[in-house]
């Protein structure tokens, strides 16, 4: 999602940390390695490399970071730079990014690229993105090759087994190519609930493409109320200081059958780890208690 605000996705993980925590310390390590997979909520610098419109290497990005705009979308940390510290892993490498090979990819890699979406063609008029099926190759083709010349199968198997893989996805589906009838043709083919089953099959098709791979921990995010977002609030569809309902709603098919996956994942491949974050809920809170979040 292409804004310029990170929206403090991390709250859900944990409503106890701040801003200001982008100073603390790694913990001590406690997984082997993370692989991000996203879009502009979880981009660390991708799109920096690509030719696109969808950028966040100037200020007021970065302000409050300690590396100042780094192309991330927020004003300091993303939520899985918070996650990852609390983890043991300190941040992670943009894959676009040159150097990122040889040693420097065993924390893990950050494949999230901003504007990116579950459908190819999503985000498409802001130039050059990574879109999930990309970025899938990306860690199959480029990073796997990597890592079998530093490590033999077995190592390999054990490493990723002990990895996590954190998917954020689906808002650009919507803000970036359903929501926009005059560039993407979506709402006029699909209802909804179609365009809701028809990420959610793409989805899928990919998650279990990286289980495929060897990875067996999954952390896989829903999508926040977008109708409450800024652009979406001063787009005149929705009475001054209300979200736009319309938005909400027709995220819910999405959002359930994205839980109702995560269980079915759980219950079919018991040697793995799916779980659901549930972003819509712990925005909600914000929105409608934002003083217990110092606001």
């Amino acid at each position: 999602m292409v804004k310029i605000s990170n929206l403090m996705l991390w709250l859900w993980v944990t409503a106890t940390m701040t801003v200001q925590c982008s100073k603390a310390a790694v913990a001590p390590r406690q997984v082997a390695a993370l692989f991000v997979f996203g879009d502009s909520l979880v981009d660390v610098g991708n799109n920096n490399f690509l030719s696109s419109l969808a950028k966040a290497n100037y200020y007021p990005y970065g302000i409050d970071f300690t590396a100042g705009p780094s192309g991330r979308f927020t004003n300091g940390e993303t939520f899985v730079d918070m996650l990852g510290r609390m983890l043991g892993i300190p941040y992670l490498p943009a894959f676009a990014d040159p150097t990122t090979v040889g040693t420097r990819v065993l924390n893990g890699v950050n494949y999230a690229s901003a504007a990116a979406g579950i459908l190819d063609e999503t985000g498409r008029h802001y130039g050059q993105r990574y879109s999930l099926s990309q970025q899938v190759e990306n860690f199959q083709f480029i990073t796997l090759n990597q890592l079998r010349t530093i490590m033999n199968g077995a190592n390999l198997s054990q490493y990723l087994a002990k990895s996590i893989a954190i998917l954020v996805f689906g808002s650009n589906d919507y803000l970036n190519n359903y929501l926009l009838p005059s560039l993407y043709s979506s709402s006029y083919i699909y209802s909804p609930p179609d365009y809701a089953n028809l990420l959610l099959n793409r989805y899928t098709r990919q998650i279990l493409a990286l289980y495929s791979m060897g990875l067996r921990k999954f952390l896989i995010t829903g999508v926040g109320p977008l109708g409450c977002i800024p652009y979406e609030r001063a787009s005149g569809q929705a009475q001054p200081g209300r979200c736009v309902d319309y938005v909400n709603q027709i995220l819910g098919t999405f959002n359930e059958g994205l839980r109702s996956l995560v269980t079915q994942l759980n219950t079919n491949h018991p040697d793995a780890k799916f779980l659901y974050g549930n972003t819509y809920a712990a925005f909600g809170d914000i929105i409608n208690s934002p003083a217990t979040y110092g606001k």
